[in-house]
């Protein structure tokens, strides 16, 4: 059995459409302009944004950008499956008539890698966006409201083609009437880690609006990586180095790994000491997690 083959993520069985994201760099609808930069700036996957990041004047114009650059891919390259970046679009939300157009209009050309939903509330409403738009594309769930939030652990399990959970931190702070800090939220961000694990879906963590200074984001990227996030949202390229670095295992990381492991089979699953730490079972777990994240990333590197 080599090292990560025993690695679960929680509902055994379940099949969904994880597409593995450290980094989701957006890039705002209205501005096609940059969305090869994007595709081209390293990030994990790109999600051109036709919810908050566009002008309420601006909407068709970002609407028909987005399709208009989905078909030039489609006529470039085969559907992208595989090797990053991936490519998301964010709707509007899908109970109003700006998200219902989005709908529509995607569903005339080639779908991205996922839609990314916002505002989701509950696992119906979850379900009546995924009937909107091309079947069994993979969708990443925004708990971004106090009713979502509430409602996590079942929009995970909503359907197969979810692909993740997106903590909003922004709209849900305002829904909280709370301050959008760290403190304020660790409750909220813990819910969605909880609900994500019990689905074996991954969770993906708001972005920093601080893009000029790096140690706010590294240190906040480091807590919700402890929390059991795997990735974040990016919202500038200069940000994907940091996120990268901190959501892919260090060498020293590896190395540890490799030697828990080494002690785990020498032990046949049993407790074992090693370098002054005991070793058993959830340690030998947490192991093979640190070394399939490492394959991921050097996966998704050797196919850039």
């Amino acid at each position: 059995m080599n090292d990560g083959a025993r690695a679960t993520d929680g509902a055994e069985g379940r099949s969904h459409a994880r597409l593995g994201c450290r980094s989701i760099l957006f890039v705002p609808g209205y501005r096609p302009d940059r969305f090869r930069k994007a595709m081209a700036a390293g990030a994990d996957a790109v999600c051109i944004d036709l919810e908050d990041a566009v002008p309420p004047p601006r909407k068709a114009m970002a609407r028909e950008a987005a399709v208009r650059f989905l078909a030039e891919r489609s006529a470039e390259e085969p559907r992208n499956t595989a090797g990053p970046p991936h490519l998301i679009v964010r709707i509007n939300d899908p109970d109003t008539d700006l998200g219902r157009a989005d709908a529509e209009a995607l569903g005339e050309t080639r779908p991205p890698d996922a839609f990314m939903i916002p505002k989701v509330r509950s696992a119906a409403g979850l379900r009546r966006a995924a009937g909107l738009l091309s079947d069994g594309a993979p969708l990443f769930a925004l708990i971004e409201t106090a009713l979502g939030l509430e409602n996590a652990v079942d929009i995970g399990q909503a359907s197969p083609a979810v692909a993740g959970l997106v903590f909003g931190g922004f709209d849900l702070a305002i829904e909280l009437r709370a301050d959008p800090g760290w403190e304020p939220l660790l409750y909220a961000r813990s819910r969605v880690v909880h609900a994500a694990a019990l689905s074996g879906l991954d969770a993906i963590d708001m972005p920093s609006v601080d893009f000029g200074e790096m140690s706010g984001l590294r240190e906040e990227a480091g807590r919700v990586r402890l929390l059991g996030f795997a990735g974040k949202m990016a919202i500038h390229p200069a940000q994907l180095p940091v996120i990268h670095e901190v959501f892919t295992p260090s060498e020293l990381e590896i190395e540890r790994a490799h030697r828990i492991l080494d002690a785990d089979r020498e032990a046949e699953g049993g407790a074992v000491a090693l370098e002054g730490r005991m070793v058993d079972r959830p340690v030998a777990e947490v192991a093979r997690r640190v070394l399939a994240r490492a394959r991921a990333a050097a996966d998704r590197e050797a196919t850039r």
